[in-house]
C-alpha cells in the first residue's frame, strides 16, 4: 500500500538520510529528536544537520541538493572529511514515520564537493541522473581507456591484488615500504588500500616506485605503525607493449596506438 505523505494536518514524519561510504561504513541520521531504527540501520538524531530543498524533475536534468551541518557528531569528523572518506559516497534521503518506521526514499545520489569552515561543513549532492550526462562514446587515444582489471580489461582483480605488511612509512617523502613477495615496481600506477590503523578503509594511488618505496598520491598525515596491513593492486601504464608483453591481454586493449594524430599534418616529408 502506497502512503500519501502530508495528507493530514498532524503528521508523525521526519527526514532521514543515509550515507554509504566506499570503505564499507554505513551511517544513518534523522531530523527527529530521538534515534530511530529503520531498514536494519540506526539513524542518529542530528538536529545540527539540515538538508536543503530537494528538486525532483521528470526530465533528464540532475536533481541536485545540499546538506549543511556542524561537525558535532562523532560519526562525522573533520579528519574523516579531510581524508576523503566521504568523497563520492552514496547518499539516500527520505521520509520516515517515527511511530510506524514506515519510510520512503525521495532522493538517491552521491556526495560531490565538500567544503569546511569554522567547524561546519557543506556537501553538494548529485543525483543518479547525473550519470546520464556522461559521454558514452569513447574517444580515440594511444593508450588504453579501460580500467585495469575492470569489465573492459577482462583481467581478474584478485590475481593482481596482494596483501602486504608496512615495513616503514615516511610522511615527509610520502612513501611507504611494504614487505611483499611481489616486485614493488609492479605496483607503480596501482592502488594501496589500508586495512588497519588510522587510515583503515581508505585508498591511495601509487604514483611510482622509488628504490623499493611506494610513492603515494594522497599525503600521509598520520603516523603509520610498522606491521600495518595493506592490500596492493598492481598497476598498468596502459600501453600496448605492457598489455601484450606483461599481461598477454592485447585482445582487450582499448586504445588506438597506431592511429595518426593531429600532429601528422605538421610533419615534414622525409625522402628516400
Amino acid at each position: 500500500m502506497s502512503r500519501i505523505w502530508f495528507s493530514q494536518e498532524l503528521e508523525t514524519t521526519a527526514t532521514f538520510w543515509r550515507i554509504y561510504r566506499h570503505d564499507g561504513v554505513a551511517l544513518g541520521f534523522t531530523t527527529h529528536d530521538a534515534d530511530l531504527w529503520a531498514d536494519d540501520l540506526l539513524h542518529r538524531a542530528a538536529p545540527g544537520m539540515i538538508p536543503s530543498a530537494i528538486r525532483c524533475s521528470a526530465d533528464l536534468e540532475p536533481d541536485n541538493a545540499e546538506v549543511d551541518g556542524a561537525l558535532t557528531h562523532d560519526a562525522i569528523s573533520e579528519a574523516d572529511l579531510a581524508a576523503g572518506r566521504y568523497d563520492g559516497a552514496r547518499i539516500v534521503v527520505g521520509l520516515i514515520d517515527w511511530e510506524s518506521a514506515e519510510s520512503q526514499i525521495i532522493y538517491d545520489g552521491s556526495i560531490g564537493e565538500i567544503s569546511q569552515d569554522s567547524g561546519k561543513f557543506n556537501a553538494t549532492l548529485r543525483s543518479r541522473k547525473a550519470d546520464l550526462q556522461r559521454d558514452l562514446i569513447p574517444r580515440t587515444s594511444p593508450t588504453c581507456r579501460a580500467t585495469f582489471c575492470g569489465p573492459d580489461c577482462g583481467l581478474s582483480g584478485a590475481r593482481f591484488t596482494h596483501r602486504g605488511t608496512v615495513a616503514t612509512a615516511d610522511p615527509g617523502a610520502n612513501t611507504v615500504t611494504v614487505a611483499t613477495t611481489i616486485d614493488p615496481a609492479a605496483f607503480a600506477g596501482g592502488e594501496l588500500r589500508w586495512l588497519d590503523g588510522p587510515l583503515a578503509g581508505t585508498r591511495a594511488t601509487v604514483v611510482d616506485c622509488l628504490g623499493g618505496a611506494l610513492l603515494l598520491a594522497s599525503p600521509i598525515e598520520v603516523a603509520i605503525a610498522p606491521g600495518s596491513q595493506v592490500l596492493l593492486r598492481e598497476g598498468c601504464d596502459r600501453t600496448l607493449a605492457t598489455c601484450h608483453g606483461r599481461f598477454a591481454n592485447a585482445a582487450n586493449f582499448r586504445g588506438e596506438p597506431f592511429l595518426p594524430g593531429n600532429d601528422l599534418v605538421a610533419r615534414y616529408p622525409v625522402g628516400p
